[in-house]
């Protein structure tokens, strides 16, 4: 639904200074970490207690945030990198959550259009991210917003996101 069509709706950048911004922040996390494409487990309470603090610490991150009049319904947490093919920044996408309440709202498409002209102020060359195969309307989202699976050379196939985890979570 186009953004003139729920006047209520507003996408905005997350000030991580901000309490409200920050309790939105931590709450849409949480909520997209129980779903099953989020994992199905709660943020720890470590996780809840110190995210914004130690996003506002790192200036290479931030996030949108999409609102439908007091309530917080959209989420996505970015991160620049740096791309030595192109010698300009990236922005890896790392979070994208919409409520239940308000997905096949386009929500996500404008939130992910305000992560595109934060990420061309930055100078960066382009806009990644991960999906799990099983999340079919995500997929679509991000299909619509142009983005593809990745590749060099066709004969070489698709690039294929792996991890490593140095810690327990």
């Amino acid at each position: 639904m186009p953004e003139a069509a729920n006047p209520s709706l507003r996408i905005c950048r997350a000030d991580y200074g901000d309490s409200a911004h920050a309790h939105a922040l931590v709450s849409l996390l949480d909520a997209y970490a129980q779903d099953t494409a989020g994992g199905g487990q709660p943020l720890a309470d470590e996780v809840k207690a110190d995210l914004a603090l130690e996003l506002a610490a790192r200036p290479q991150a931030f996030s949108v945030l999409a609102f439908d009049g007091q309530q917080a319904i959209g989420l996505v947490n970015c991160f620049e990198g740096f791309s030595t093919f192109a010698c300009r920044p990236l922005v890896n996408v790392h979070d994208v959550v919409v409520l239940a309440s308000h997905r096949g709202r386009r929500v996500g498409e404008q939130m992910l259009a305000l992560v595109e002209q934060i990420a061309r102020e930055r100078g960066a060359c382009k806009l990644t991210l991960e999906v799990l195969q099983g999340n079919r309307s995500a997929a679509r989202l991000y299909e619509r917003a142009g983005f593809a699976a990745y590749q060099l050379d066709p004969a070489m196939g698709s690039a294929q996101f792996l991890q490593k985890w140095l810690m327990p979570l």
